[in-house]
This record gives structure tokens, sequence and C-alpha cells, in this order.
């Protein structure tokens, strides 16, 4: 069974840092593109980076930039979301989903785990 299983989230003031793991099992994360998306209360699910292993590229979006940083670790068949410099503007539940092509577009995205909430108090 393929599954993938989100854990790290937390409350943190903002400034503060955390690291997101998502972790799969039943199949192989490096053979496949990984996202990390985010969804706030009343908004649409958003892209926040994506990495795919076999041609390289990665994606982040704006408000990220120079703050969070996605990373692999294929020996333990997981992907991480380092976050740094957080900010109230970050609250959101935190999901990662695979897909078979480099994309930052959530819809193709197939596989999902449950998510984890990050809280950024002011």
């Amino acid at each position: 069974q393929r599954q993938l299983v989100e854990s790290g989230g937390g409350l943190v003031q903002a400034g503060g840092s955390l690291r997101l793991s998502c972790t799969a099992s039943g199949f192989t994360l490096e053979h496949y593109t990984v996202g990390w998306f985010r969804q706030a209360p009343g908004k649409e699910r958003e892209a926040v980076s994506c990495h795919s292993e076999n041609d390289g590229n990665t994606y982040y979006a704006d408000s990220v930039k120079g703050r969070f940083t996605i990373s692999r670790d294929n020996g333990k068949n997981t992907v991480f979301l380092h976050m740094k410099s957080l900010k109230p503007e970050d609250t959101a539940v935190y999901y990662c989903a695979t897909a078979e092509f480099f994309t930052p577009v959530p819809g193709l995205y197939d596989n999902w785990g449950q998510g984890t909430q990050v809280t950024v108090s002011s």
C-alpha cells in the first residue's frame, strides 16, 4: 500500500523554524516528483515547493523563497521541508504529495499524505 506520512508540524513563534518530514512506504519516493502544499482556512490549497529527483528541477512559491528549502534523504525514503523565518501567514495544514512529473499544480498530484498543522504565532 502506497502511503505518505507527514510529521514535524507544531506551534512556533514568528521568526522560528520547523522541519517537516514526508516519509513514504510501499513505494520509492526517489522515482517521483514530491511536492509540499499548504491550505489555510478558507483558502485554496497552494504549492509551496516541489522537487524532481530525475531532472533536479525545484520550485518554490514566491512567498517562501529564501526561507524554505526542500531536501531528500533517499536512504530514509523521506523528503523534508526546512522552514525558517516563519511568519503568521505561513499558518496552514501542510501536505506532501507525489506526481509522475514535475509540476506545482496540486490537481496533478495523485498520492497525498494526511497533512500536518503548522501554526505561527505573532
